[in-house]
């Protein structure tokens, strides 16, 4: 079992900044991939940035050239740097660890991002 802890997040305005980080504990051995999803209401859960332990992040679309993902294996945390926050990006970020194989990935319990116009 993989437990992940979620910091950071709040409400901040249009054009400012926000750092979430995740700190993973357990079993962290078993982690290939970290990263953050997020969850707008009424709206499916999407992938904001995933690093796999030895590749490059992968953002989405909709972050790419605002969102910074980054990973210390040492700490077993993943941290997401966001700036030039857009109303959009208001979501539910959640924390995410996929393990080698093809076990279930685990998930932290979400924490608020809402950014005002």
């Amino acid at each position: 079992q993989v437990q992940l802890v979620e910091t950071g997040g709040g409400l901040v305005q249009a054009g400012g900044s926000l750092r979430l980080s995740c700190a993973a504990s357990g079993n962290t051995w078993s982690i290939n991939a970290m990263g953050w999803y997020r969850q707008a209401p009424g709206k499916q859960r999407e992938v904001v940035a995933t690093i796999t332990r030895l590749g490059s992040p992968h953002y989405g679309d909709s972050v790419k050239g605002r969102f910074t993902l980054s990973r210390d294996d040492a700490k077993n945390t993943v941290d997401l740097q966001m700036d030039s926050l857009e109303p959009e990006d208001t979501a539910k970020y959640f924390c995410n660890a996929d393990p080698y194989g093809s076990g279930p990935a685990f998930w932290g319990q979400g924490t608020q991002v809402t950014v005002s116009s």
